[in-house]
């Protein structure tokens, strides 16, 4: 079997308990997570594209988890910028999103998410989930090489 290498998971999030809930449960993985965090749509554009206070060398992202509903730039317009990108739009984006609107699963599709999924309400439920999105990607999945 293949060594697994470390990943890069950028969390688009603006909710600190949500925040936590994932760091703690990706923490608890046997892969070697590094786990960056950010509040907004517009904080998330600076990470990728290097700007502001990320103007430093950050890494690309291996998977970007997104909220949908966040104030200023939404999940879903992030979503439509980065898959306009000829560079980003090979990352996988999964939704984490407490909406199980079918409009929300639509649209997300719509504008090329990978994934989707309902944030579960209870803790054990919240972890499993997180677990297997890591599975899922990071060893089930193959994902595209990283362009140096």
């Amino acid at each position: 079997m293949e060594k697994i290498k470390p990943v890069t998971i950028l969390l688009v999030e603006d909710d600190p308990g949500d925040q936590k809930l994932i760091k703690v449960s990706l923490k608890n993985q046997k892969i070697a997570n590094k786990l960056y965090i950010v509040g907004t749509g517009e904080e998330a554009m600076d990470f990728l594209y290097h700007r502001g206070k990320y103007s430093g060398r950050v890494p690309f992202p291996d998977l970007i988890l997104l909220d949908l509903k966040m104030p200023g730039m939404g999940g879903k317009e992030f979503l439509r910028r980065i898959k306009q990108d000829e560079r980003m739009k090979k990352i996988p984006v999964v939704i984490l999103t407490s909406s199980d609107s079918d409009k929300d699963i639509l649209d997300s599709y719509k504008l090329q998410a990978s994934g989707y999924v309902k944030k579960p309400v209870e803790l054990e439920d919240f972890k499993r989930v997180v677990k297997e999105i890591n599975e899922y990607w990071f060893v089930i999945c193959k994902l595209p090489p990283k362009e140096e």
